[in-house]
């Protein structure tokens, strides 16, 4: 036992120096602290005026950043946009021209005129009166004079037009189809004005 007091009071004389290392120690980092307290405290505003800029200076990086992200998505998203509608009108528009064309078929089956046949009709019918207003004119002056020339001395009694009414009856008959027959009757009506 006495051997273990021995021991203990060597340790004991080992370990006072280390207390005062440490305590040495304590109070360095203990004035330390005070010192960057102090510091702090005097220097403390201009720190955080610099950390504020510079955390302005990041967000508005990020920001820029961001706003550039944003943009060339919405360029994308609109540049496919742009060609799903341009597929999607192309559709259509085959599906309308196709839906066109069977009814056109199916109308021409039936014997109805398209629109380019009653066009030529009207543009034959426009053609026609612009021959029978030339003939009319020609044939206004002759009459004009027949008229003046010739005094008939009793009126004779009118003779029925057969030959008027033949034309019609033939341009009737020959007419194959519905353009022919109403061109054909249109030049009937016009010979009796012509005379």
């Amino acid at each position: 036992m006495v051997k273990k007091v021995q021991k203990s009071a060597a340790g004991k004389k080992t370990a006072s120096p280390l207390p005062s290392s440490v305590k040495d120690s304590a109070q360095q980092i203990w004035l330390a602290g005070l010192g960057a307290f102090t510091k702090a405290q005097t220097e403390g505003g201009k720190v955080f005026e610099t950390l504020v800029k510079e955390g302005l200076a990041i967000q508005r990086k990020t920001q820029a950043v961001a706003e550039e992200k944003i943009t060339e998505a919405t360029s994308k998203m609109a540049h496919v946009a742009t060609g799903l509608t341009s597929k999607a009108t192309g559709q259509w528009d085959k599906l309308e021209s196709i839906f066109e064309e069977r009814v056109a078929r199916a109308l021409n089956k039936l014997g109805v005129p398209s629109a380019k046949d009653v066009e030529a009709l009207v543009a034959r019918i426009d053609e026609l009166n612009r021959s029978v207003q030339r003939l009319s004119a020609k044939a206004a002056p002759a009459r004009k004079a027949g008229a003046t020339a010739v005094k008939p001395a009793a009126k004779a009694p009118a003779k029925p037009r057969a030959t008027a009414k033949a034309p019609a009856k033939k341009a009737a008959t020959a007419a194959k189809t519905p353009r022919r027959a109403a061109a054909k009757k249109v030049a009937a009506e016009a010979a009796p004005a012509a005379e």
